[in-house]
């Protein structure tokens, strides 16, 4: 069984990839070539899932801790 304090760690740890992530894509800026873009892309992408993950795995693990 996972800690509420470790659950909530992950939440926040969720949270924090998703803003990062997302302030960066609009923090991108103009004028680098098209491969860079796609790279940054895929990168927001995979690290904002990643994020979700995380979020859902430790919200879950949190309601679990806390019925105990």
């Amino acid at each position: 069984m996972m800690s509420r304090k470790i659950a909530g760690f992950l939440m926040m740890l969720g949270v924090f990839m998703i803003f990062e992530w997302v302030n960066l894509g609009f923090n991108l800026a103009d004028g680098h070539p098209t491969s860079f873009y796609v790279v940054h892309g895929v990168l927001i992408a995979v690290n904002l899932v990643l994020g979700a993950v995380l979020g859902v795995i430790g919200w879950r693990a949190f309601r679990r801790a806390r019925g105990e």
